[in-house]
């Protein structure tokens, strides 16, 4: 084998090879494909499209051609890519609802929103739009570079003349590697101002050009929430807009139903898919994510889309029991009708990739400008000196007009006729042709004197392109000029509407405030459970079923509260958790609940003893008041409460033996009640006890006898009334101002005689006439009954049967649910008032000050 046909071999390190060739790729994606140039806002194949239409002259004053032979002349002059991409570009740059502006005037299916697809390139026709005429205006007048198309047999702009500042007016969007550009559209209006003022104000501000530009402007309208993002883009060319649709609540009038109707999208998002996604909520009602419940979705009853050519009409027809402020909340959260348009004003600058800000955009391409001006009146003034010299050429031939006639009839061929016109008149090459070419026509007085006429005014042509091309300010008012020029023929309204206020989606905003009952079982079981489950009863009802507990459990406190409250949940141990009352676990009221271990890190043994439903934990004239089973009284003041870990923090020191029964919150006008299980109480004013840091242990309220203990406490005012309620189902109601206020640490009053058929005394409570009661028992039923219905009794008496038990069955927590109208409920069974005859009175309370101070 010949050895001069041997193959050469060079070894190369493919790590080398991969770092180069991948460095090869990236910069031709980055310069070549994806990224906009900062001087026209166009990518290669869009600036392609574009000057193919104009070389074929589908110009917006003539008829529609078919896309596909614009789509073939692209890829066969300059794009030497897919059909499919080039066309999928064309489509895009007619739709009006991807660019705030398009280009290209589409005829035929083009897609929609909803995400459809546009027909076939052959049924679709194209011509250019005015305003992109604007990009490529004077592009034959040497005011751009060209370069070789991809074969050599053309050539191409690189960049075009760009008559109005089309990357912030359409925005751009791309991919590149390791990079990407997403700079939003704006109002051309608003920009063109800003760019005049530039030219005007060349040392100005970012922050003064946001005076003209107020902020993106989307095609499909929407509107922004908040500044900052807005703010923070445009000075440092990266920043987080929030974008949202906009929802209109029609009320229903008699029987209709309320109706939520988006009328606008934000940009970019696909209607169809919108609904889609707004329907998968309604089913699922959880988050996307599938974590959690989503309050008040499923109060969405239908979704109809009812768009037209008119605009967008989504209609979400509501249930009557809708709240359509939380609907339109969890809508904005979970779906994209809120989305968060992330503005990177990332563009090609002098063949490289930069972030720009506002400012700089403006300034590169007033800069484009300036030079496409000068550029092209540097073209105009060699036209004009051209056509003069001829021009001129033209005169002094008419002024020796004979001897140039017998010049041309005794030259032998127009050769020689021209090298005699040189030689004898000193005419150039140019004007001896020019006077060679002209017509007899031309030799007439009409011809003279305009030839005469055009001369002059080539002449001063030529003079005012001269004084243009010595100064700045003529060109900078040119620029100007013709931007008004663009404003006053293409700008329009801004679409977008900007709010000030900044988007803030609190967790609250999203529920539904709805009143609760939060129950706690034995075995430290928690659940959240509406109160509108439990139907009134009447007093002596046999009540519903709490949960269903199991033998060894049963229910042992419930509380009332909002779903918008606050919570401060305090445990046996005397330590204190947070959390938001929505937060706690919902179940049905037959459920069991969830282990509050799951909610709290409790330590064996320990529970839940107090909860405490606050809108607001800052206000300074509260205080939380804790009782503790041996009478210890403790009141701190409410703001230390505020700054709670997720572990919890300590509420009160506990003595050994000592634990935490309830908490309250009072005032300094406020009485604190205690009452114990053997039917003795105290009533002193709140003011007795001074307010002592989170970690002190508190001081005496009540003496105990052995044996004894307190089993109710509660903060009270002079109107209200105390509700004591026995094991078997007796309770009554009195009046405070029957409790007369004691020194602090007695051993109290009798306030209720306890016997066989009454049993222990478990609960005692503060309540006021309009008041609901809601009774739980071991066994897990519960009533509801009013308060009112309830007979006041005096202190002494042993009251009315409540509840009816069933055998093994006893009473073992008490609340009140508020205030509420007494409609329906049953009168009280007079046979079952039982009122003692007992008149007894131990009168315990102190005579002297006592220092009873438990250490802190």
């Amino acid at each position: 084998m010949d050895d001069s046909h041997a193959l050469s071999k060079t070894t190369v390190s493919i790590e080398d090879e991969m770092r180069f060739s991948y460095l090869d790729y990236a910069m031709s994606v980055i310069i070549g494909r994806a990224l906009p140039d900062v001087r026209d806002g166009l990518k290669p194949v869009h600036r392609r499209v574009l000057y193919a239409m104009h070389q074929s002259g589908n110009s917006s004053g003539k008829p529609y051609r078919k896309s596909a032979k614009t789509v073939g002349e692209v890829i066969g002059k300059f794009h030497p890519h897919g059909d499919q991409a080039v066309y999928d570009t064309i489509v895009r740059l007619a739709q009006n609802f991807s660019l705030r502006y398009p280009l290209i005037d589409g005829q035929g299916n083009f897609g929609s929103i909803d995400g459809d697809r546009a027909a076939a390139m052959r049924y679709t026709e194209i011509r250019m739009h005015p305003l992109a005429e604007e990009l490529l205006r004077d592009i034959d007048k040497e005011t751009v570079d060209f370069g070789p198309n991809y074969d050599g047999t053309e050539d191409e702009p690189l960049v075009l003349p760009c008559g109005f500042p089309n990357l912030l007016a359409n925005g751009a969007d791309g991919i590149a590697v390791g990079m990407a550009t997403r700079i939003p559209p704006h109002n051309l209006g608003e920009v063109i101002d800003a760019a005049d003022y530039l030219i005007k104000n060349p040392r100005c501000k970012v922050s003064d050009l946001l005076t003209f530009i107020k902020g993106p402007d989307f095609p499909t309208a929407g509107v922004i929430h908040g500044r900052s993002g807005i703010t923070e883009a445009y000075h440092t060319g990266r920043g987080r807009i929030i974008v949202r649709g906009i929802i209109e609540v029609e009320e229903g009038k008699g029987s209709s139903r309320d109706r939520l109707v988006i009328t606008e999208l934000p940009y970019q998002v696909n209607k169809v898919q919108l609904i889609e996604e707004i329907a998968q909520l309604v089913r699922d009602q959880r988050d996307p994510k599938r974590t959690r419940k989503i309050d008040g979705i499923g109060d969405i009853a239908d979704i109809r889309d009812e768009s037209d050519r008119e605009g967008i009409r989504v209609v979400l027809e509501l249930r009557k029991e809708a709240i359509p402020k939380v609907v339109i909340t969890n809508l904005f959260k979970h779906t994209k009708l809120q989305t968060t348009f992330g503005a990177i004003f990332l563009a090609i600058v002098s063949g490289r990739p930069r972030v720009l800000n506002l400012k700089e955009m403006i300034w590169h391409y007033l800069g484009h400008r300036r030079e496409v001006v000068v550029r092209r009146t540097q073209y105009l003034l060699k036209q004009a000196e051209a056509r003069a010299h001829i021009l001129e050429g033209l005169k002094k031939a008419l002024d020796h007009l004979d001897a140039i006639i017998a010049l041309i009839r005794a030259s032998g061929t127009p050769a020689e006729a021209k090298e005699g016109l040189i030689a004898r008149f000193e005419f150039s090459e140019l004007q001896a042709q020019a006077i060679l070419d002209m017509r007899l026509q031309r030799l007439t007085q009409l011809e003279r004197d305009k030839l005469l006429d055009e001369l002059r005014e080539l002449l001063a042509r030529i003079d005012e392109y001269k004084r243009l091309l010595a100064s700045t300010q003529l060109v900078d008012a040119i620029v100007a000029q013709e931007l008004r020029d663009i404003r006053a023929r293409f700008a329009d309204a801004r679409r977008t509407r900007i709010e000030d206020e900044e988007v803030d989606i609190q967790t609250l905003d999203m529920i539904a405030e709805e009143d609760v009952v939060i129950s706690l079982s034995q075995r430290n079981y928690v659940k959240r459970t509406s109160l509108s489950e439990y139907r009134s009863q009447g007093r002596g009802g046999k009540g519903l079923m709490l949960a269903s507990v199991r033998e060894d459990d049963f229910i042992d406190r419930i509380q009332i509260a909002s779903t918008h409250d606050h919570s401060l949940w305090f445990t046996s141990n005397g330590t204190v958790h947070s959390l938001p009352v929505h937060r706690v676990p919902e179940f049905g009221r037959a459920s069991q609940g969830k282990p509050a271990q799951n909610l709290f890190p409790l330590q064996q043994g320990e529970r839940i003893q107090g909860f405490l439903a606050l809108r607001s934990l800052e206000e300074p004239d509260l205080f939380v008041v804790t009782f503790t089973q041996s009478g210890v009284v403790k009141r701190t003041e409410l703001p230390a409460y505020a700054n709670i870990r997720s572990t919890g923090i300590i509420a009160l020191s506990l003595d050994d033996g000592d634990s935490l029964i309830t908490v309250g919150l009072a005032s300094e006008t406020d009485s604190l009640f205690l009452a114990t299980s053997r039917g003795m109480s105290i009533r002193f004013p709140a003011s007795e006890v001074r307010p002592m840091g989170r970690p002190a242990r508190g001081v005496r309220g009540i003496q105990l006898r052995d044996g004894d203990r307190v089993v109710g406490a509660s903060v009270v005012q002079a109107d209200e009334q105390i509700l004591t309620l026995t094991a078997l189902g007796y309770g009554k109601r009195t009046e405070v101002e029957e409790y007369r206020s004691q020194g602090r640490g007695g051993l109290g009053l009798i306030s209720l005689r306890c016997t066989d058929k009454t049993g222990p005394v478990v609960a005692a409570l503060n309540v006021r006439h309009d008041d609901e009661i809601v009774v739980a028992t071991k066994q897990g039923k519960v009533i509801r009954t009013a308060a009112e219905a309830i007979s006041l009794f005096g202190r002494n008496a042993q009251g009315v049967r409540i509840i009816k038990l069933e055998p093994d069955d006893e009473v073992v927590s008490v609340t009140r649910a508020g205030a509420v109208h007494a409609e329906g409920i049953d009168d009280a069974d007079p046979s079952t008032d039982v009122e003692t005859d007992a008149s007894t009175e131990i009168d315990t309370d102190a005579t002297e000050p006592q220092d009873d101070t438990i250490d802190e």
